[in-house]
């Protein structure tokens, strides 16, 4: 599979290591009568990356930056170099290369050169072919060619038939536009006339022609400080009608998109649609914005600002996937373009035809050039369905070509679109690109069934062979587009995937797990279902993060995935030991202590190694005192007098204290009152292995006038059953701790960030037909949201010092750190803590064959940034685990927010 709706099963993968290796294999596969499909990163939206031969997988050696040459602002790349690799090696130059499609953190050259790629600043630099001087091809059956500009480097027949059919290739394919991308689109430019430009006729032919194995780039000065202007419509025709009218002032971009692809975000001007018009600097975008006939526009300087106004339009090719009403949407017809004085009246008659249809989308894309991105909310499982799927395609195909336009403006014709080139082109062209093909791959072995001689458009559909489960829903929801393949979450505020970026593996990347399990419900290559090895060594190395549930553009959450797949593989068996140590951790640590067998078993934990956990690191010591027992005592530490704080008062029931309710106000409908109660959660790390964390959480919230009570009873989020996917046992627990808790009428403040993602996500989900567990999902606070909503005139000390550390990868994707940003700013601490996964993430770091992925998750952004951290940084980290990776690779103490704020006091 790639980013498409196809599939179809290769029958093997070679990761050729230089061009050697791919000449024999294309020799060997020749001689076999095998085809062979060159692979880039997967990301194309037509099913052109996926075949039945031998794919060949160019990202795995053949993925080096050869060369530049800032003088003549080209470079030599490797297919296989991500684009992002490029782009960063040549911005000290003032450099960069042109196109740049949305999936630049992961696609190849290798693949812009087969598709023929675009991107936002095309308007400015052209396709992918304006940019590429020289091409390294190899044939199948292994001879290899050399070309650029001229006939030198062409396979033998390729003049003679061009100069042939001269007539042909000049009326044929006239009408042309930057866009007109479909078939062959290039092949004009072997006209005398043109140049005779052999490597510019070659891109976009989609691995139909040969692989490229080399290719020399054109780079282009990089805009030193370009500005965003962004333009606010009464609706998404008028933003259209509008695009075309600003090209005459030189943007690098004109983006569009309407409300429904944007869904409130923040930052946007007035209207129902907007153009991104990126200028090179602030007085041009003004100019442009005065020029403009809009409702409403902003210019961003920032560029912090623009880049997250940015993200919304590069997240879209995962976010028009989901619908506002949580129903999928499906590539297909993602990427045809009309001359962009027709796009306004081409997208007021497209959406006409999805009415007409029944079906959904949120167009969006470059409306400088008349490109139109959309994902459509096809039924591609029943036979009604997929019939209406092929009826609509063939009468979006005819409107397309009524408005002289291309039906693929960036991403390749593949699969699905290549039966209706002829329609396009007529009968003429379409024999002449079959011509074109067999001069170049006369055996026909290069990805056959694309461009030319094309496999049905409803064939292959990778639905179909998935039964009809919620699992398989879920597992069909990855559609590919790889996000999780970056390979630097150091750029960003991201998370996902750590696993990947550690081993550089597709079957370690959020993608390719979810393509595993696609492949395990399946049936037909791992037959083995709920007990798959392959599977369940590919899950191994998930961290559990949740870096996918809010990075990923649809929300692909594989720590539950995980979870579901451990459940099932393990039932009616033994498990590995260390499921019972670690994920029966509440129940052995409140055993121990029950025991006062405290110092015993950190004495035998320090001598001895523990069955099932790794001997590559120690384990924490149990605290001496659980903080409950602290909190138990006739008196504990209070807060200085001088903020007269309420005392705390344990509760020997559910709750004691209630606060009167309110209706509309408070959690649950509760409203603060003088001294608003809230309840302090203590999870198992808290409890037994961190409590001075609590004892500083209970010191900071009375000192802001909140009274702390904790609940009476065992309670517990079952984190760590959840974790190792024993989820019986987490529903046994969970159904306890709410009958300990009874009726929920304060906040509950959770310190450990994992504990109170699981019971704002798990719980709910394990119990959804318990309203009890929506109750507490809906009351949990972290430590933060609390001191902000419930004593928002409280003025933490002020540390003014300077802070490093980790923020929890639960918190990124499920909390969210807003609240902790603002606390930490009015308390002084001055700096960004790491983003991405610390790499002790709960159990993992602990079990066997996980030492050495856990170091590297660690050494990606958190370990350089605490060596770089001046001598009087504070170091913060929320969660247990991240403050257990820091003390035991890192070799300082990292301390929990509130203990930061306590010594404040």
């Amino acid at each position: 599979m790639d980013a498409s709706n196809y599939r179809r099963v290769p029958v093997g993968v070679v990761a050729p290591r230089d061009a050697e290796d791919v000449a024999a294999a294309l020799r060997v596969c020749a001689e076999a009568g095998v085809p062979v499909v060159p692979r880039g990163g997967g990301t194309s939206i037509a099913g052109q990356a996926t075949g039945t031969g031998v794919v060949l997988d160019l990202t795995r050696h053949m993925n080096a930056l050869v060369s530049v040459d800032p003088a003549a602002r080209t470079a030599v790349v490797q297919p296989g170099l991500v684009l992002d690799r490029l782009r960063d090696a040549v911005r000290p130059y003032g450099l960069t290369f042109g196109p740049d499609p949305s999936t630049h953190s992961r696609c190849t050259l290798g693949g812009m050169i087969g598709n023929n790629a675009c991107g936002a600043h095309s308007v400015a630099w052209g396709t992918t072919a304006d940019n590429v001087v020289e091409l390294a091809v190899t044939a199948y059956g292994g001879a290899a060619h050399r070309i650029g500009t001229g006939w030198a480097g062409a396979p033998k027949g390729l003049r003679e038939l061009v100069e042939g059919n001269l007539a042909l290739l000049r009326t044929g394919m006239a009408g042309g536009f930057s866009r007109r991308i479909s078939g062959y689109g290039g092949l004009d430019a072997l006209l005398p006339e043109r140049g005779v430009r052999l490597a510019r006729a070659f891109c976009g032919s989609e691995g139909t022609l040969g692989v490229v194995t080399e290719a020399v780039v054109r780079l282009v000065e990089a805009p030193r400080a370009p500005v965003l202007a962004v333009l606010g419509y009464a609706d998404e025709s008028a933003a259209a009608d509008a695009a075309a009218g600003l090209l005459p002032y030189r943007p690098l971009t004109v983006e569009g998109m309407a409300e429904d692809l944007v869904r409130g975000a923040a930052g946007l001007p007035r209207g129902r649609a907007w153009l991104f018009v990126e200028m090179r600097d602030e007085g041009a975008a003004r100019e442009l914005v005065r020029a403009a006939d809009a409702l409403d526009a902003v210019v961003v300087t920032d560029p912090a600002g623009q880049r997250a106004l940015w993200r919304i339009r590069e997240d879209a090719a995962g976010t028009a996937t989901r619908l506002p009403g949580g129903e999928m949407a499906w590539p297909g017809w993602e990427d045809c373009a009309v001359p962009p004085a027709r796009l306004g009246a081409y997208l007021r008659e497209f959406r006409a035809l999805l009415a007409a249809h029944g079906l959904r989308g949120s167009p969006y894309g470059h409306f400088g050039e008349g490109c139109v991105h959309v994902r459509i909310d096809f039924d591609l499982v029943s036979a009604d369905g997929v019939a209406r799927f092929r009826t609509f395609s063939g009468e979006l195909a005819d409107l397309v070509v009524a408005h002289g336009g291309s039906l693929s403006g960036e991403h390749g014709d593949g699969q699905a679109r290549a039966e209706l080139l002829p329609r396009m082109y007529g009968p003429e062209v379409i024999g002449l690109f079959g011509a074109y093909k067999d001069v170049w791959d006369p055996a026909g072995g290069m990805n056959p069934g694309i461009l030319v001689r094309p496999a049905r458009l409803d064939e292959n559909l990778r639905f179909a062979v998935l039964p009809a489960t919620p699992f398989a829903g879920e597992v069909a929801r990855c559609v590919g587009v790889a996000k999780c393949r970056t390979t630097d979450a150091g750029g960003g505020p991201g998370v996902m995937c750590p696993s990947y970026r550690a081993t550089g593996e597709e079957r370690h990347s959020t993608r390719g797990r979810a393509r595993l399990l696609h492949e395990m419900l399946a049936g037909e290559i791992v037959r083995d279902g709920w007990r798959s090895a392959e599977v369940a060594e590919a899950l191994d190395l998930c961290l559990g993060c949740k870096g996918c549930l809010s990075d990923c553009p649809v929300g692909v959450d594989m720590a539950t995935y995980k979870s579901q797949f451990l459940h099932h593989h393990w039932a009616g068996r033994i498990r590995p030991l260390a499921h019972y140590a670690l994920g029966g951790l509440p129940t052995w640590l409140r055993l121990i202590t029950a025991l006062r067998l405290t110092r015993a078993a950190n004495t035998a934990a320090r001598l001895l190694p523990l069955p099932g956990l790794t001997r590559e690191r120690g384990l924490p010591e149990l605290a001496a005192e659980p903080f409950t027992r602290y909190l138990s005592a006739p008196q504990h530490p209070p807060a200085p007098p001088h903020l007269s704080a309420p005392p705390h008062h344990p509760a020997p029931q559910a709750f004691e204290a209630r606060v009167r309710a309110e209706p509309g106000s408070g959690p649950q409908g509760t409203a603060p009152t003088a001294t608003p109660t809230v309840t302090l959660w203590p999870d198992t790390f808290t409890e037994y292995l961190a409590p001075e964390a609590g004892r500083a959480a209970v010191r900071v919230l009375e000192a802001a006038g909140l009274r702390v009570t904790t609940p009476g009873g065992t309670v517990c989020c079952a984190l760590t059953y959840v974790s190792t996917g024993r989820l019986d046992r987490a529903r046994k627990v969970l159904h306890r701790t709410l009958t300990a808790l009874g009726d929920v009428r304060t906040p509950v403040v959770v310190l450990e960030p994992s504990c109170a993602a699981a019971l704002r996500t798990d719980l709910p989900a394990l119990l959804p037909d318990d309203p009890r567990a929506a109750r507490l999902a809906a009351a949990v606070r972290t430590f933060a949201e609390a001191l902000e909503e419930y004593a928002p005139d409280w003025r933490p000390p002020r540390l003014d010092r300077a802070v490093v550390g980790q923020t929890h990868c639960h918190q990124h994707a499920v909390l969210g750190d807003a609240a902790d940003r603002r606390l930490r700013e009015r308390a002084g601490l001055v700096g960004e803590l790491s983003g991405g996964c610390c790499g002790l993430a709960g159990n993992f770091g602990f079990e066997p064959g996980h030492h050495e992925v856990s170091v590297a998750c660690a050494e990606e952004q958190l370990l350089p940034a605490l060596r770089a951290a001046g001598p009087d940084a504070l170091v913060q980290a929320d969660g247990f685990s991240c403050r257990t990776q820091i003390a035991q690779l890192g070799g300082v103490r990292a301390r929990h927010l509130a203990e930061l704020l306590a010594e404040g006091l």
